[in-house]
């Protein structure tokens, strides 16, 4: 379903489906009740001239053709990502999953601001989806922006569980000609081995650290094997305009795991994605990345781009020749296009290959699978330097409370954990809802880690930024303030092994 909100400008999606069909055609800006009981979602239903947007996930095993190389996997139907779903701000979703795999499974809307009991975290905010059964997740979608939604299952979000879901804002001008979603991941299923086996290769060594051992994880004990990094920090320097020089290792280890292979939408450089404009037109790219251990840089041979968004929320329009983006973040550019062919690439930090699609406007021959846009050899800009948009800065409060939350672990034994506990055995922080709450943020690791929280976006403290995951560099500490809504709400790094490892805790905010 396409939005009638952009009827004035061509939306071209790379392949991408529009899933969901509306109804009642008002919208209302009204949340839904807040929940947070273990079980079903409680029902629900729109409010009185509220549209109704609906659509339907069915995870499955599949099997995907990556240029020629067939892989078994599991998916939302038979693509990777899945079928994009959009709606408008203000609208109530409904999706029903049906789950068609063989485990039990579940669904997070990354981002999204919404009542606790349709959060998707097994035993946290439900139980799990059972194989052969339905689920239906009903919430309202307050606020516009790129997100997207994968499982909060084990290391399901390794394999082709993903797909983007788009909020539209009913007052935004629109202000460009074209817009594309860029989806980035690693791939390494059904390539010899499967995620499930990557982590019980991590995990073989076991062993224990400061009270913290090799267990825990998203769902509770889910098995899983690959290529360990060294853990080694570099340097890196930042320059006036928030971008970071690309000295030796600025982010630390480049990730635990080897892939052969990294997508764009679901394809490789050697069958990439073409993505077709006119010379001079403007396209607003946004880009999500859901990779499981892989930070990007990602830039458009020839081009500047003018980051407008991160973590769907407007910053101050800022240019830059390429920007980072960690697990689980996104941004929002615009770029006025050249005449010809450019190489849109996305370069894994610390890592051999590379991720590419092909931006057409012109004749000219198509950039070669390892193109290198020379942006990429430049300053590159580091998300949290950005400055935020006043009409979404968090309003100006003392925080009411201060807690500590420290990002522990290390590669060997593989034992990763918050405040010197995995998951499970780490002590949940707790926090009123309402009442202006400042987390400590302190990486005490030798490796990089988005940092991800449910619910409501935080603010950084230093800048007002409102963001829902944040990279931090090798020991550096950062605060965030947030109003947290009544649940409980998961805290993890967006390392999907880290986090099945034990990186994860729970703000419980009582109302």
């Amino acid at each position: 379903m396409s939005s009638p909100h952009l009827t004035r400008r061509t939306l071209l999606l790379a392949g991408l489906g529009l899933a969901g069909s509306g109804a009642l055609a008002a919208c209302s800006r009204t949340a839904t009740p807040l929940g947070g009981a273990i079980g079903p979602v409680p029902s629900a239903s729109p409010a009185p001239g509220q549209r109704l947007v609906t659509a339907a996930l069915t995870p499955k095993p599949t099997t995907l053709d990556l240029a020629g190389t067939s892989v078994q996997t599991w998916a939302y139907g038979d693509a990777a990502p899945g079928q994009l779903i959009r709606a408008a701000a203000g609208d109530f979703l409904r999706v029903t999953v049906d789950n068609q795999l063989p485990v039990d499974t579940s669904v997070h809307w990354h981002g999204v601001r919404l009542r606790n009991a349709a959060d998707g975290v097994p035993g946290v905010t439900q139980d799990p989806i059972k194989p052969g059964t339905q689920y239906v997740y009903e919430f309202t979608v307050p606020d516009p922006g790129t997100y997207f939604f994968h499982p909060h299952s084990g290391v399901q979000l390794d394999r082709g569980l993903y797909a983007p879901l788009i909020i539209d804002d009913p007052q935004e001008p629109g202000a460009y000609d074209a817009e594309w979603v860029v989806v980035l991941d690693d791939w390494i299923d059904g390539t010899g081995t499967t995620p499930d086996e990557v982590l019980k290769k991590l995990l073989a060594d076991g062993g224990s650290m400061g009270g913290m051992s090799g267990n825990g994880g998203m769902d509770h004990g889910s098995m899983g094997h690959g290529t360990t990094g060294s853990g080694m920090m570099g340097g890196a320097s930042t320059s006036s305009s928030g971008a970071m020089m690309m000295g030796p290792s600025p982010w630390g280890d480049g990730g635990d795991v080897t892939y052969p292979h990294f997508l764009v939408n679901g394809r490789v450089p050697a069958d990439p994605e073409t993505f077709t404009a006119k010379p001079g037109q403007r396209v607003r790219i946004r880009v999500i990345n859901a990779a499981s251990d892989t930070l990007f840089s990602v830039a458009l041979g020839g081009h500047r781009l003018t980051v407008t968004h991160t973590d769907g929320h407007p910053v101050r329009p800022t240019d830059a020749g390429a920007f980072w983006i960690g697990m689980g973040e996104r941004y929002d550019v615009v770029v006025t296009l050249g005449d010809g062919a450019f190489p849109l690439v996305a370069q894994p930090y610390g890592k051999t290959g590379r991720a590419m699609a092909i931006v057409r406007t012109g004749a000219g021959a198509a950039p070669t699978a390892d193109a290198k846009p020379s942006e990429l050899d430049g300053d590159v800009l580091v998300g949290s330097t950005l400055q935020p948009a006043d009409a979404v800065r968090l309003p100006e409060r003392t925080p009411d409370t201060t807690l500590d939350l420290t990002l522990n672990g290390q590669m060997q034994p593989y034992a990763w954990g918050i405040n010197g506990a995995p998951f499970g055995k780490n002590t949940p922080l707790t926090a009123t809802a309402g009442r202006r709450l400042r987390i400590q943020v302190a990486n005490q690791t030798m490796m990089t880690h988005p940092l991800h929280l449910h619910g409501p976006a935080f603010a950084l403290a230093d800048s007002g930024l409102r963001k829902d995951t944040v990279l931090l560099a090798p020991m550096e500490s950062r605060a965030i303030d947030l109003d947290p809504d009544a649940g409980d709400w998961a805290v993890h790094c967006h390392n999907i092994y880290h986090a099945e490892a034990g990186m994860m805790t729970l703000l419980k905010a009582t109302a």
